[in-house]
């Protein structure tokens, strides 16, 4: 009996089709994937689609724009620091959120914002604001708010410390030095924000 030498290749399982959520999370996902490699330049949505294994059209059909696409994968995808931490010390306790706000920021989801941050004009800035007020500066805030307050409570902080200017500081500082110097928050340069900047503005008056 006489045999070919080619041989058809063995059929690969068709994948599943998905649909619905799982669907909609594989975009997500590969929106963050480029945001964070490509940046928001680079970020096309047809590479999003190629990037989630499935057909423009059905990037379109959810979301209409980049813009709306970037901000649900924003607002789906960051970490939150759910709650303030309390080692009993106002110390220790922002030198943990810190860490973990940082942990936040070099996540891939915070490449992502920082891309969208550092890259969009001032137009397409706008288109975000709300996002980064709402899903990374007042949940930083009012952790801080609670931290300080414990702070006040316990006698190691000034009862007029906790003003805006006060919550305000270490998300900017940390903001400003991301995006404008481009540098790492180490440990030491955290502590250094605490114990330089932070705790003499807590500080009780005489102590």
């Amino acid at each position: 009996m006489v045999t070919s030498r080619w041989t058809a290749a063995p059929a690969r399982p068709a994948s599943p089709r998905r649909r619905g959520a799982v669907l909609e999370r594989a975009i997500l996902d590969a929106a963050l994937e480029q945001l964070s490699t490509v940046g928001w330049k680079g970020l096309t949505m047809e590479g999003v689609a190629a990037g989630a294994q499935t057909g423009k059209a059905a990037v379109y059909r959810r979301w209409p724009s980049k813009e709306d696409l970037v901000a649900d994968a924003l607002v789906t995808g960051l970490p939150r620091v759910e709650k303030a931490p309390d080692h009993g010390s106002v110390r220790e306790d922002l030198l943990d959120l810190c860490r973990q706000v940082r942990r936040i920021m070099y996540s891939r989801p915070g490449a992502a914002l920082r891309s969208v941050i550092h890259e969009c004009d001032h137009v397409q800035v706008r288109r975000f604001e709300g996002l980064i007020l709402g899903s990374v500066v007042e949940p930083t805030v009012n952790l801080l708010r609670e931290v300080i307050t414990r702070g006040i409570e316990r006698g190691e902080v000034r009862s007029d410390a906790a003003d805006g200017y006060v919550f305000d500081a270490i998300p900017a500082m940390m903001m400003y030095r991301s995006k404008m110097c481009a540098s790492e928050w180490h440990d030491k340069d955290l502590e250094e924000m605490i114990d330089r900047l932070m705790l003499p503005l807590l500080r009780p008056y005489g102590a």
